[in-house]
């Protein structure tokens, strides 16, 4: 029997987009009467076969958005999400969302169930497995096939699609000087999450402020791990041999755990050791001393997120070049660090 052909090998033997082929299958007038009859003589001689309740299903507007979020129990998450959904709720869409748990495959589990005509587009930050293995070839096939998507905090550059981020990299130049501009001379680096592209961004921040106020890097005050179990193994030795006068902490697990270690070594802060954490979650209040941090503004992502999204669902241009939207942070000061 011949081989049937697909709507992804169609559209690149005739290099238009799968979109474009979609529409010209079912007779959609947005596509010009010579290229219709190009696209359905084609796929004809190359012996595809739509299947009508699928197409059905892809062109009538479901106002729905899937979102794929990482881990639910990240306080940065949660505020993302009602962003999102107060965002997407204004405009008349509903929300089905999905959690990967940082799973590699459960984020392309999610993906292929919801982009079965039960969504319209997708919002997605990108599993840490994902991120790990460099492994991105689920979500260009998603987009290949029509789907809009916006990420969120975790992109890929490999990926084209609308992605909406902090300034990673100037918010951790800024929280950096900072604390050189407090007088602390010894400044660690301390991430559990070496493995995201954020921590990546956060960590080139230091490494730049470092270099702008003519400090030298010591190494042995740099602990860049992948997970949180890493760091407690290694994150003791550091902090009971070296000399250190303040902290940079690239994400909540580090931040906690080392202001937990410093309070119990007897420290006085921000007097004997000054503190910055990344992510505002509840803990940062919580703790006493209250803990300086680098703040996302959470609700604000995913409401740049939903909207983005909601914008191209609703223009009329099939093609269009990816935009990425920047969302400024906010160091937000508080008791364990000295105030400028």
């Amino acid at each position: 029997m011949k081989e049937k052909a697909t709507l992804k090998q169609i559209a690149a033997e005739l290099h238009v987009s799968v979109s474009t082929v979609s529409k010209a299958l079912n007779g959609s007038p947005e596509i010009s009467e010579p290229t219709r009859q190009r696209i359905q003589e084609y796929a004809q001689l190359r012996n595809y076969r739509p299947n009508v309740a699928g197409l059905n299903l892809k062109n009538r507007r479901t106002m729905t958005i899937g979102v794929v979020i990482p881990n639910i129990l990240n306080p940065f998450f949660a505020k993302v999400f009602s962003g999102i959904e107060k965002a997407a709720e204004a405009k008349g869409y509903n929300i089905i969302t999905c959690i990967s748990n940082e799973s590699l495959q459960k984020e392309i589990h999610a993906l292929d169930i919801l982009s079965r005509g039960a969504i319209d587009g997708f919002i997605l930050s990108i599993s840490e497995e994902a991120q790990k293995e460099q492994s991105f070839d689920h979500l260009k096939q998603i987009i290949e096939e029509g789907i809009p998507m916006v990420m969120f905090d975790r992109v890929s550059d490999d990926v084209e699609c609308d992605k909406v981020i902090v300034d990673d990299f100037e918010s951790a130049v800024h929280a950096t000087e900072h604390l050189i501009k407090t007088g602390c001379k010894n400044i660690a680096l301390l991430s559990a999450i070496d493995n995201l592209s954020v921590g990546k961004l956060r960590a080139k921040g230091y490494f730049e402020a470092l270099a702008k106020n003519n400090i030298k890097v010591n190494d042995k005050l740099v602990l860049q791990t992948d997970s949180p179990e890493d760091f407690d193994s290694r994150f003791p030795a550091l902090f009971d041999k070296e000399s250190i006068d303040g902290i940079f902490a690239l994400d909540e697990h580090a931040s906690v755990t080392a202001m937990k270690a410093g309070v119990k070594k007897g420290l006085k802060i921000p007097q004997d050791l000054s503190l910055i954490g990344f992510a505002d979650g509840v803990w940062s209040r919580r703790l006493t001393p209250s803990l300086s941090t680098v703040s996302q503004h959470g609700p604000e992502i995913g409401a740049a997120a939903a909207n983005l999204l909601i914008e191209r669902l609703e223009s009329k241009e099939e093609f269009f070049k990816p935009k990425t939207v920047t969302i400024k942070t906010e160091l937000r000061q508080r008791d364990s660090t000295n105030k400028l």
